[in-house]
């Protein structure tokens, strides 16, 4: 059997790891590359494998890193099933066609005012070839054996994370492999704990915090004092929020200190369209998260939710002070850089980054204390004040990952660090060997083990 690390090793983005077993081909996730512009390049590079012989897909979770790839291996002649939970199926479509409508504009936007390198600027896929992925979804369902090919049974169990997200253990060649996805914390506001695997031979265990411990904060106190802050300084605070359980965490304590009388009567803004319709997911799907039906319908009367870029507009004319949760939560696209362009230069604006911001990220620039950043070609002077409220990531830290692994009853034969840039993963591996004395390895981007 060989496992190949296509993506998601040595970074925290483009996850896609390929199992060959007995004529088969099994891609665990096919994720985007995000962040520095070496990482983003390789999106335009074909497979080092013919996608037409990929046999299926299985898709741990709906995040672009995990699965805005997909419309790329159909263009270039993948078939097969994409295997995943239901609310996974819907947060990826969402998902992808909203990556594919911001790359049609930032694509058409270059080429009008040719800010462009290249003679004519393309999107990476369109809307049309992202709804072309929506009819190879397969929906399984969790704790439940599924025959994914001859003599190789999967199982999704429930990872955290976001809604719908699952690790999932392959059983083939008498060998038992687990693949981890990305991990929730224990104690997260809206995800139930992870799932935690009992046997295993080999696991690949995502690595994003592996060098870092959440900070113990009461974050709700830390956004009420941000938020009545900016407000005495009669500015404006700016949230990038991944608009998939993140903003929906957001949006919940925002509620509740505002239904506690914490912080004022402002308006306070949903401008993610993505995010809007991914509380539809939530609605529809309370088996899967802590928040009661009541709690989801309440929280949302609470927000004025945008849809259409003239309201967005509208909104950045408007001088009052407001709170916005605005995608994409590492600004790396989406409205969230309208409202930068108009107000990341005014002293008395706010953001708050409440996820992880990978490296090369305009997110992560901003965190390092950057002095300006680059919006559509154009450079603006940083002056806003710039917070991270770590205690809100969506990821389990160093302590959340290596209790992951507490249920083990057996010693695996190696662990597997991916997802992580190379210090986290590294750290995560002595721990690891500390802890439990399991073998473990960081494989490099293009490695091939054979097991």
């Amino acid at each position: 059997m060989k496992i190949k690390f296509l993506g998601g090793a040595g970074t925290v983005t483009g996850s896609k790891t390929l199992i060959e077993t007995n004529g088969k081909r099994i891609l665990i996730d096919c994720g985007l590359f995000q962040g520095l512009k070496s990482l983003r390049e390789l999106n335009w590079n074909p497979l080092p494998i013919l996608p037409s012989t990929i046999d299926c897909v299985l898709l741990t979770h709906g995040h672009l890193d995990h699965c805005g790839w997909l419309p790329r291996l159909m263009a270039q002649g993948f078939t097969g099933k994409i295997y995943c939970t239901s609310p996974t199926r819907s947060i990826a479509k969402l998902v992808l066609l909203d990556s594919a409508k911001i790359q049609e504009e930032e694509a058409n936007r270059a080429n009008k005012e040719q800010y462009s390198k290249h003679k004519r600027a393309e999107p990476l896929y369109t809307i049309q070839e992202a709804q072309t992925v929506t009819s190879f979804f397969k929906v399984v369902q969790p704790n439940t054996p599924v025959i994914v090919a001859d003599d190789i049974t999967a199982f999704f169990e429930n990872a955290g994370h976001i809604i719908g997200a699952c690790s999932i253990t392959l059983i083939l060649e008498g060998k038992t492999l687990v693949f981890s996805g990305d991990i929730g914390r224990d104690d997260d506001v809206l995800m139930f704990p992870p799932t935690k695997p009992i046997l295993a031979d080999y696991v690949f265990l995502e690595s994003t915090y592996g060098n870092k411990l959440h900070p113990d904060l009461d974050v709700k106190k830390v956004l009420e004092t941000l938020i009545n802050n900016a407000i005495e300084e009669n500015g404006t605070v700016i949230i990038p929020g991944f608009a998939v359980e993140r903003a929906q965490s957001v949006m919940f304590l925002l509620w509740q200190l505002k239904t506690e009388g914490r912080i004022p009567n402002i308006p306070y803004i949903l401008d993610t369209p993505m995010g809007a319709n991914a509380l539809r997911v939530f609605l529809e799907n309370l088996q899967w998260h802590k928040l009661s039906d009541n709690n989801c319908r309440e929280m949302s009367k609470m927000f004025t939710i945008v849809s259409e870029f003239e309201e967005t507009m509208r909104i950045i004319a408007n001088p009052q002070p407001k709170v916005i949760i605005a995608a994409s939560g590492m600004v790396t696209g989406g409205r969230v850089l309208s409202y930068f362009e108009h107000y990341i230069g005014f002293d008395e604006t706010t953001v708050i980054f409440v996820g992880y911001q990978a490296e090369g990220t305009r997110g992560r620039r901003l965190l390092e204390g950057a002095d300006e950043i680059k919006i559509y070609g154009n450079y603006y002077n940083v002056r806003a004040k710039i917070f991270q409220i770590e205690g809100l990531s969506a990821h389990g830290d160093q302590k959340d990952l290596l209790n992951w692994l507490s249920a083990l009853k057996n010693t695996p034969k190696c662990i597997f660090l991916v997802h992580g840039e190379n210090l986290p993963a590294d750290e995560l591996r002595i721990k690891i060997q500390n802890q439990y004395h399991f073998k473990s390895n960081v494989p490099l981007m293009g490695n091939e083990i054979e097991i």
